[in-house]
């Protein structure tokens, strides 16, 4: 059976992830951005929160482990190039890793961009892979520390995964970036359609994460880079999608 996975709701506008094992009783949590609101979906459910999956060491990703290790003494996995950034880890992981949540693998995924030594969590029997500041609805992450053809590598790898994953991402930025993917891609019809849901949605009080990731790949520029008409519309036709990526990062950082 795939893992229950619910969105919990942080800060203004962060997102983490509970994972839940109906068989083992097993509960991951990916990322921790402030405690009170996982604490609580934890007591609601009555799960036991048995690991942490850390994706990246930005503050808003991190900074509520404390209080919930206090009250769970779960065992915390995270990048081991980001090691020295992160909270104690329990447990190290890079590229090609693999480690079970109740019975279940989980892959680890290097998506470096957003960050050196971010990470993704792929869980294929689940169908979803949480991706936080590297694949985002509609966007992806500023190049913090990275450069465009680390992150197009990263989208790219992402990107191969079934059409059917379930993208769970960090961030409600998808309001935002939609209205920028209109000024890249703005005969698109599916992103024309994406984004009207996307403001009926906002407009009811409605989360727009996760998504799927046959609906980003045909709506997300990020993605898209190599994309014809996107190119024509740039006026970078038959162009290194790298390049490509790059000037649509460069515009959605003006935008």
């Amino acid at each position: 059976m795939p893992l229950e996975i619910v969105t919990v709701p942080c800060l203004s506008d962060n997102y983490a992830f509970l994972a839940h094992d109906p068989k083992s009783g097993e509960t991951a949590l990916v990322d921790a951005p402030e405690a009170g609101p996982i604490l609580a979906e934890l007591r609601a459910r009555g799960w036991q929160l048995s690991h942490v999956l850390l994706t990246h060491h930005h503050w808003d990703h991190v900074d509520g482990l404390p209080a919930i290790l206090e009250q769970y003494p779960a065992q915390v996995v995270g990048a081991a190039a980001d090691a020295h950034r992160l909270p104690p880890l329990d447990k190290q992981v890079s590229e090609g890793d693999q480690f079970q949540i109740g019975g279940e693998p989980v892959q680890v995924m290097d998506v470096s961009g957003h960050t050196v030594g971010h990470v993704a969590y792929y869980l294929p029997q689940s169908h979803a892979v949480f991706t936080a500041d590297s694949l985002m609805a509609l966007g992806c992450g500023r190049l913090f520390e990275g450069d465009a053809a680390q992150m197009w590598t990263s989208l790219s790898k992402l990107a191969a995964l079934p059409d059917d994953t379930l993208v769970c991402s960090g961030h409600e930025y998808t309001q935002s970036n939609g209205r920028f993917a209109m000024t890249v891609d703005p005969e698109n019809e599916n992103l024309k359609q994406r984004v009207a849901e996307i403001d009926k949605s906002r407009a009811d009080g409605d989360p727009t994460v996760p998504s799927l990731l046959a609906l980003e790949k045909a709506t997300n520029p990020f993605l898209r880079a190599g994309d014809p008409t996107i190119q024509t519309h740039l006026g970078m036709e038959g162009a290194d999608p790298v390049a490509v990526f790059a000037e649509i990062r460069g515009r959605k950082d003006r935008f």
